[in-house]
């Protein structure tokens, strides 16, 4: 049985402080994941780090910030959603500090770890609140539009802030902007975001939450070291997660979220943007690096008209949505994203152009897909559909990676021609989504 919330009077709270705080919070638990990419050589020389220990070190945060994702949802709908996003953040920024006086590999690790399970029950808490600071429909959705560009807001600051203090300070310092953002995040939660509290008790689905918890994390490292053992392993933890919850009474996801074929495509583009962003990221960073001689600095710099690319699409997305609708705007989106994907495939001439394309497209498939993925969902369903938003966030990189990076070593050739194929092929899986979302999208929302 769902616990309804009550939920503080908010509108003598002003919403933009609000608002703000709770994008900030995004966007640096997002940059989380990207924060060591520049800074990945330095790391290994500091700490004397093999190639696996590097890679640990780069997806211990996305594990367990995509396994537990559901289950702080979940958490923010029975326990209140400002409690648990206070308590993410609190677990969030103690574990940034760690890492950033990490002696060795183990430490590293264990903060990292730590950092992602205090992301996974701040981010799904943190977007349920959107429901309440905004109960008018027409501004939620502006908002929502907005909150679909925050990540890759966040991935693209992540790599510049690895790349401005590996060059000119220690690695080290990347980790202090997520402890003082945490830090004043929760003195100002109490005063800005409203209380709520549930009227009713309903018990956790232990089973189900560990199940998929198990399942995301051990599919996600399967991907990332291309091991067929954890692989397997997670598709029969995931395919038992669905069995159990269709018995469950009282189910950590109910079956009946992903019925919905707009919701269905509407969280297959979110897979499909932040796959795309993340591994044209990671591909222009080692390109940038290895075969143009960049340094760290340079390289983040090159990345600040992404950055700016996708900072006015978001504000302009929530306009953009009342203006075209969702239709239009998502579907726009993918057949940009997959134009700029295809002039950054090119690493030619065309790349300076493909770099301001592709964040546009980026920008306007988050915005339209996130508004898609949470509308009509339940108020008491609000911290699960923001759970299931970003667990679709974090799965489309670790994926992406997984099959493009793959793909990019089988190619014949030099690496650039590689990195081409794979990007190309990206552009590829866009276009096809284009019109099945254009499809599925034709009821105006």
């Amino acid at each position: 049985m769902t616990t309804p919330l009550a939920v503080s009077p908010a509108p003598t709270r002003p919403t933009a402080p609000a608002f703000a705080l709770l994008g900030t919070v995004q966007i640096v638990l997002i940059s989380g994941i990207t924060v060591v990419s520049v800074a990945l050589p330095a790391i290994q020389d500091e700490l004397r780090l093999s190639g696996g220990d590097l890679a640990l070190v780069s997806t211990a945060y996305g594990l367990a910030f995509s396994g537990l994702l559901l289950l702080g949802g979940r958490l923010a709908d029975l326990y209140g959603r400002r409690q648990v996003f206070m308590l993410g953040l609190g677990l969030f920024g103690v574990s940034s500090a760690a890492a950033a006086l990490a002696p060795g590999l183990a430490l590293l690790l264990t903060a990292r770890f730590a950092q992602g399970i205090g992301a996974a029950l701040a981010a799904p808490s943190a977007m349920a609140l959107l429901g309440v600071l905004f109960p008018d429909p027409h501004r939620r959705a502006r908002a929502t539009a907005v909150w679909g560009g925050l990540a890759g807001i966040g991935a693209t600051g992540g790599m510049l802030l690895s790349g401005v203090f590996a060059e000119w300070a220690s690695w080290r310092w990347a980790f202090g902007v997520p402890v003082i953002a945490a830090a004043l995040a929760i003195v100002a939660a109490p005063r800005l975001l409203p209380a709520d509290r549930p009227v009713r008790r309903a018990r956790i689905d232990i089973l189900g939450a560990a199940l998929v918890t198990a399942g995301l994390s051990t599919l996600s490292y399967g991907l990332v070291e291309s091991s067929y053992g954890p692989l397997i392993g997670g598709v029969v933890l995931l395919l038992t997660f669905m069995v159990v919850e269709s018995r469950t009474a009282a189910p950590l996801v109910p079956p009946a979220f992903f019925a919905a074929p707009r919701r269905a495509v509407a969280l297959a583009a979110i897979v499909l943007g932040s796959a795309g962003m993340a591994t044209s990221l990671f591909f222009l960073s080692l390109h940038l690096q290895q075969v143009r001689g960049l340094s760290p600095l340079l390289t983040s710099a090159a990345f600040l008209p992404y950055g700016a690319v996708l900072i006015g699409t978001g504000a302009v997305a929530g306009r953009l949505l009342g203006r075209f609708g969702i239709r239009i705007v998502l579907t726009t989106g993918l057949i940009m994203a997959a134009a700029g994907l295809a002039l950054v495939s090119r690493f030619d001439g065309a790349l300076v152009a493909g770099l301001l394309v592709l964040p546009f497209g980026i920008g306007l498939t988050f915005a339209g897909a996130t508004v898609a993925a949470v509308a009509d969902v339940p108020d008491e369903q609000a911290g699960l559909a923001g759970g299931v938003v970003n667990t679709a966030m974090e799965i489309g990189p670790t994926l992406g990676l997984a099959v493009l990076v793959s793909l990019a070593a089988v190619q014949a050739g030099d690496t650039t021609s590689g990195y081409g194929f794979a990007l190309g092929i990206a552009a590829v899986a866009f276009i096809l989504i284009a019109p099945i979302a254009a499809l599925l999208l034709r009821t105006p929302q």
